[in-house]
C-alpha cells in the first residue's frame, strides 16, 4: 500500500468518526470539538489533492473563527434544562433515517460500479499549480474581480444590518 493510500484510509476513518460522534454526542461543546477535529480531517484531504489555500482556509475560517463562535453561543445559551431541547420521536426522524440509508446505498453502489469498472483517473498535470495561491489570487483578482467584490459587497451589507439590529435591541 502506498503512503498516500494509508494518509487516504487514517484521513477517512477520523473524518468518519468524528462526524458520527458529532451526531450521537449529547454536549453541545463536544460536539463542537468534534467539528472541529473534522474540519482538519477536510483540511488533510485539501492537501491531499493539492490544494494547499483551501487547507489553510478551512483551518482558519471553518476550525478557528466560525467554531470561536459556534462555542460562543452554546455559552451565551447556558442550556441549564437539556431535556427541554429534546425533540419526542416523530415522522420527520423516520423519514431523514429512510433518506440517509438511500443515500448511503447509493454510495455504495456507486463505489462497487466503480471498483469494477476500475477507473484508472489520472490527475491533470496543472492540478499542482490550480490549488496554490498564486494561482488563486490571479484568477480571484482577474476574471473573477466581478463577483469578488459584489461577495465584498454583501458581507459588508450583512455587517452591517447585524450591528444595525443588535443596535436595536440594546438600546
Amino acid at each position: 500500500m502506498s503512503l498516500q493510500l494509508i494518509t487516504f484510509i487514517i484521513l477517512a476513518i477520523i473524518g468518519l468518526a468524528s462526524a458520527l460522534m458529532l451526531i450521537l454526542q449529547k454536549n453541545p461543546v463536544y460536539s463542537a470539538l468534534l467539528l472541529i477535529m473534522h474540519f482538519f480531517a477536510l483540511a488533510g484531504f485539501y492537501l491531499m489533492l493539492n490544494a494547499q489555500f483551501l487547507a489553510v482556509l478551512q483551518i482558519l475560517v471553518y476550525a478557528g473563527a466560525i467554531m470561536v463562535l459556534f462555542v460562543f453561543v452554546i455559552m451565551l445559551l447556558n442550556l441549564q434544562n437539556e431535556e427541554a431541547l429534546r425533540d419526542p420521536f416523530n415522522l420527520r426522524k423516520i423519514i431523514a433515517s429512510v433518506l440517509g440509508l438511500i443515500l448511503l446505498l447509493q454510495f455504495a453502489v456507486f463505489f462497487f460500479i466503480k471498483a469494477k469498472h476500475d477507473l484508472d483517473i489520472k490527475p491533470s498535470p496543472d492540478s499542482i499549480q490550480a490549488g496554490s495561491v498564486k494561482n488563486i489570487g490571479e484568477l480571484l483578482f482577474t476574471t473573477y474581480l466581478i463577483p469578488f467584490e459584489i461577495t465584498s459587497f454583501v458581507l459588508l451589507i450583512g455587517i452591517i444590518a447585524a450591528i444595525v439590529l443588535a443596535k436595536r435591541k440594546f438600546e
